[in-house]
């Protein structure tokens, strides 16, 4: 039996600006995660998972590659990894084997209510790292990035993949994309290992490593209201007008401060870069007529402010989770307690530790 831990993530600042090639973006990988672990099949693989149903989805290959079993959830993520890893082992002349995939989630309570968390990221990434290790295929971290990241893009063309980043690489990450558009153009005509040893098909790709803040404390609350992101970012690239590209300058001036402020330990920089972040959220969600900050996310918001803090919606936002930055020594406790007087929920999270440093 192998198994894979894939950890969840939150935007920390970048949203919206990092769907465009080279557009750095700041995020945290969670304690949270996803394991996948993989037995031996024999005749057909399966795929398990609560989150998806109480049935496996069963696989077999044909001479067109792998054939599914359509009754079932087609779980179109673990699906697009699970054959492009195939290629992938074909083109490096592995012996095909049956497999079957059991995922275990962190991500969501007991109920099954999604927290935004990057649950499809740290599926795809888990998945990756499972099946590489279960045919010796022998990746690099930033390989299983890459992978992780074709997989995303046939299924949704527009993924930034700084989910995968922070579940593949962990820590606090400044991550800019690829140009996706040219990946899925490649993935029609090129083989996974070209794809790969392509240094210009990944040109805007950029992953560094910044330092914890040892002075401000994390803090995450859920509104209850889940977030559709592809729909929530389809409306801004349908409403860009001739402010764009003023917004993805200064979402690239407050990413670029954020940064500094981390690197150099200075935290009322780093809280000014996160409530720029905020304010730029607003601005942005004004002007295509997309309400990416809602009632309970400006009430998160401005409960922490009134502390000392800084907060803002953290990924797509419309729902899901606000991030917050406090004072280390702060009592949280009048804060919790606004919170959950207005039904935002604090969620027990913390950074996920990075493992080992950045390979090339």
């Amino acid at each position: 039996m192998i198994e894979f831990r894939a950890h969840g993530k939150l935007f920390v600042a970048g949203e919206y600006a990092v769907v465009e090639p080279g557009q750095p973006s700041v995020l945290i990988a969670l304690d949270r995660a996803i394991t996948a672990r993989v037995t031996e099949g024999h005749g057909s693989g399966s795929v398990h998972s609560e989150e998806y149903g109480h049935l496996p989805l069963t696989w077999t290959r044909d001479e067109d590659g792998l054939a599914l079993d359509r009754e079932h959830h087609p779980y179109d993520y673990v699906m697009a990894t699970i054959d492009l890893v195939e290629k992938l082992r074909a083109e490096r002349g592995i012996a095909p084997r049956f497999h079957d995939l059991r995922i275990m989630s962190q991500l969501d309570d007991a109920s099954g209510r999604k927290f935004g968390l990057g649950s499809s990221a740290a599926v795809t990434v888990a998945t990756v790292g499972a099946l590489d290790r279960f045919y010796g295929i022998g990746l690099s971290q930033r390989q299983r990035f890459q992978v992780a990241l074709l997989a995303t893009v046939r299924v949704n063309p527009r993924a930034s993949g700084g989910d995968l980043a922070a579940s593949t690489f962990g820590g606090w990450l400044r991550y800019s994309a690829p140009d996706r558009e040219r990946l899925v153009e490649q993935l029609g005509t090129s083989s996974v290992s070209a794809i790969l040893d392509d240094a210009d098909a990944w040109t805007g790709f950029d992953v560094e490593r910044l330092p914890a803040p040892t002075d401000l404390r994390l803090l995450v609350g859920w509104t209850g209201s889940p977030a559709s992101t592809t729909k929530l970012v389809g409306a801004v690239r349908r409403h860009r007008n001739g402010g764009y590209g003023t917004f993805l300058d200064d979402s690239r001036a407050c990413v670029d401060d954020l940064t500094t402020g981390l690197q150099t330990g200075d935290a009322e920089q780093t809280l000014d870069a996160l409530r720029r972040a905020r304010v730029l959220m607003q601005r942005l969600g004004d002007s295509v007529g997309s309400r990416i900050e809602t009632d309970r996310l400006t009430t998160l918001c401005d409960v922490v402010e009134r502390s000392g803090g800084a907060a803002k919606p953290s990924g797509a936002g419309g729902g899901d989770c606000g991030i917050a930055l406090v004072p280390a020594d702060l009592d949280t406790a009048a804060v919790f307690r606004e919170w959950e007087a207005h039904d935002i929920r604090h969620l027990s999270v913390a950074v996920q530790p990075p493992e080992g440093p950045l390979d090339d």
